[in-house]
């Protein structure tokens, strides 16, 4: 929902320069090379996280220049749809579990919001990974949740501690992963494993105390995928965390959901509407051409 916070203007941080092409993912076929890229080829197919904030023109166009430190080969197992659904999502479950937190076999993870963009691909790779994988949403998402390979737990029904008790073997979660923000980041740090816990958000941009993570002895890290576009240092990595993707997409080991609903160039103001209402089901994927 980066456009939509753009639109609303509510990412101060992330306010393209007018006029602006929005739009921060992509898939689509290289059409020409720049002096000095070898890793790509004209009739490449690809796809990145390469736009759409700042200074950096976005992907809602017929045609995009981008840095090819941004972009890999896309799966050969997915449609171009897919593929455009996936770079930001992924890249920020990745950049929390991997790079931050460290996830692996036998650690076990709490993914609060495992049916949302990020949440859903945070809890893949977490099994990817060989982790014992938890994951927050209501009631009606609990068979999305367990289809994923994790186990669903209800947050409008059971508390913090009920979950602790029952899932958490009374301590907590080696990595908590929050991809919701506010009030669920503070259930984060009570939520983290005493002494070894991790929390990781991707949104943790409000104030909160952190009294319950250090009465714990645990620690946290945040998550700002979007830095790279912006400051224009890293964004290799994120070309090669979108390498590791591939790898995990064609093993089948990563799904992207889509929702249902085709939107084009001419209907993306009704796309961002469906985000605004929340009426969407998976990713939206604007079809150019």
């Amino acid at each position: 929902p980066v456009d939509v916070k753009i639109i609303a203007g509510k990412a101060a941080h992330a306010q393209p320069r007018l006029p602006a092409i929005l739009g921060i993912d992509l898939a689509g076929v290289v059409e020409g090379v720049g002096a000095g890229v070898t890793a790509f080829k004209v009739g490449d197919e690809v796809y990145g996280m390469t736009g759409g904030i700042g200074g950096v023109p976005g992907s809602l166009a017929e045609y995009a220049a981008v840095d090819a430190d941004l972009l890999a080969i896309k799966p050969r197992n997915i449609s171009m749809r897919e593929a455009a659904a996936l770079p930001l999502i992924f890249i920020t479950a990745w950049e929390g579990l991997v790079d931050r937190a460290h996830v692996g076999a036998g650690k076990t993870v709490l993914v609060h919001g495992g049916a949302g963009g990020v949440g859903h691909i945070a809890v893949q790779i977490a099994k990817a990974f060989g982790a014992t994988v938890y994951a927050t949403g209501n009631a009606g998402q609990s068979a999305s949740i367990a289809a994923l390979g994790a186990t669903a737990i209800d947050y409008q029904t059971e508390s913090v501690d009920q979950y602790i008790e029952r899932h958490g073997a009374g301590e907590g979660y080696d990595i908590v992963y929050d991809t919701v923000g506010g009030a669920t980041l503070d259930a984060s740090f009570r939520a983290a494993r005493p002494y070894h816990g991790h929390v990781v958000s991707c949104l943790g941009w409000g104030t909160h105390a952190l009294a319950p993570l250090s009465f714990r002895a645990a620690t946290y890290s945040g998550v700002f995928t979007m830095l790279p576009l912006l400051s224009g240092k890293g964004r290799a990595h994120h070309g090669a965390i979108l390498r590791e993707a591939t790898k995990l997409v064609e093993a089948g080991k990563v799904k992207v959901t889509l929702d249902a609903t085709r939107y084009t160039l001419a209907t993306v103001g009704a796309a961002h509407q469906a985000i605004v209402e929340g009426s969407a089901t998976g990713k939206l994927v604007v079809d150019i051409g």
